[in-house]
């Protein structure tokens, strides 16, 4: 499964982006967005489950929505970008038939840049 991220960048408080993730895969996965910053832990923001059961944290919640096209492709609407919201996101997919809250994420893409500055 290869995962590739796109639509990362630089955007003042309260602006908006769109992450989207290309993926190769055509079975149905559990697929999510996560985000680590320098020196926190990695966290995953959205997930969507094979099932279509979508997950938000509560610090996203309201601001982002996690979509899915019928190719697989994974997207991330961010609005109302904090200055936290600042770190990497990295598209991740579990194995086939995976859910938001029991599979492990085990494919990965390489990472997009997300920085939210005044």
């Amino acid at each position: 499964v290869q995962l590739v991220e796109s639509g990362g960048g630089s955007v003042q408080p309260g602006g908006s982006l769109r992450l989207s993730c290309a993926t190769s895969q055509y079975r149905r996965y559990a697929m999510a967005w996560f985000r680590q910053a320098p020196g926190k832990e990695r966290e995953r923001v959205a997930c969507i489950g094979s099932d279509a059961e979508i997950v938000y944290a509560d610090s996203v919640k309201g601001r982002f929505t996690i979509s899915q096209d019928t190719a697989k492709n994974l997207y991330l609407q961010m609005n109302s970008l904090k200055l936290e919201d600042t770190a990497t996101y990295y598209c991740a997919s579990t194995r086939p038939a995976g859910y938001c809250g029991s599979t492990a994420f085990v494919f990965w893409g390489q990472g997009t840049q997300v920085t939210v500055t005044s």
